[in-house]
């Protein structure tokens, strides 16, 4: 009898093994579902928070002469993974997302900040 015991506790923890992979795999499914869900959205208010950043940094910098780590300050909530860089030669302030969106804003006369992808 103590064998057949054993035998089950041996047969259940085999079953309990064999369920982790499907159940790391079904895991995974269902992230990557979500992922490709939301991932319109998501790329959608990077493309905009970058491209809002980069016009308000540069009009922020150029315009109104402040430091650009001044200007930094001025970014709204929820824009804190947008960075800022900017290029004193060329005029422009350019606002990355991490691995989704980048946009550019130069100070052109006349027009005062502009986008880069606007100015073609």
């Amino acid at each position: 009898m103590a064998k057949t015991g054993a035998a089950r506790s041996s047969a259940r923890s085999t079953r309990k093994s064999r369920r982790w992979p499907w159940l790391v795999l079904a895991l995974l499914v269902i992230a990557a579902a979500l992922f490709a869900w939301y991932r319109t959205p998501i790329t959608g208010y990077a493309n905009v928070s970058s491209a809002y950043a980069a016009r308000v940094a540069c009009s922020c910098r150029f315009v109104a002469g402040r430091t650009l780590e001044d200007c930094a300050k001025d970014k709204l909530a929820g824009m804190e993974l947008v960075s800022l860089s900017e290029d004193e030669d060329a005029q422009s302030v350019t606002a990355t997302f991490p691995l989704i969106a980048s946009d550019t804003a130069r100070l052109r006369d006349g027009y005062g900040c502009v986008l880069d992808s606007w100015d073609s």
